[in-house]
């Protein structure tokens, strides 16, 4: 009966110890330190583990997923983010154009105007599928992951949006030079059919 006294006294002890030592290191704060830092495992057991957020803030990964960004400058609307994306949260609406558009930062010839692109970053599961597709380079993660709005809708992006009308002459120009073509096609072929 001693022993069971002496042995309950001892894990009391042990434990008031334990919790006197944290009440008194929670006035201590956390150094913001990566998880390559030898000193990261070892602070967990020193001061307080939460951090005083907004005015403390953890160090971001290099290989993170958080916000998706979009350069439109390098973009060639391939559509190839929005196909692959599994939640759809990727909606592209492209337009051809009558003639090159212009080059990307890597030489690659833009061939169609983007009427639409947005991304809906409420239905994103931030798998990163989409930056891993694009030929161009243009959409990627950055490491922005605070990302509060007061409206659910703000959380869709748009980062191209072409008005009605300009979409409209835009479609009403491309055929138009495909008539041409296939005019130009069929007097060819009736040419060669007369030579004959």
């Amino acid at each position: 009966m001693f022993k069971n006294i002496i042995s309950n006294i001892k894990t009391i002890s042990g434990g008031m110890s334990l919790t006197w030592q944290h009440l008194f290191a929670s006035k201590k704060r956390r150094v913001m330190d990566t998880v390559k830092s030898a000193n990261y495992f070892a602070q967990q057991d020193k001061g307080t583990n939460t951090i005083q957020y907004p005015s403390q803030e953890l160090p971001v990964p290099e290989v993170g997923r958080y916000q998706l960004d979009v350069e439109m400058d390098d973009c060639i609307v391939c559509d190839l983010c929005a196909k692959v994306c599994p939640v759809d949260c990727i909606a592209i609406e492209s337009i051809k154009g009558t003639e090159a558009l212009g080059q990307t930062s890597d030489g690659t010839v833009k061939r169609l105007y983007a009427a639409h692109f947005d991304i809906d970053m409420a239905k994103c599961m931030y798998c990163g599928l989409c930056t891993v597709v694009c030929p161009t380079e243009c959409i990627v993660m950055t490491n922005e992951y605070d990302v509060s709005v007061p409206e659910l809708a703000d959380l869709t992006y748009v980062f191209a949006h072409m008005p009605a009308e300009e979409a409209d002459e835009k479609r009403r120009l491309f055929d138009e030079a495909q008539a041409a073509k296939q005019a130009a096609k069929l007097a060819a072929m009736k040419k060669k059919d007369e030579g004959v």
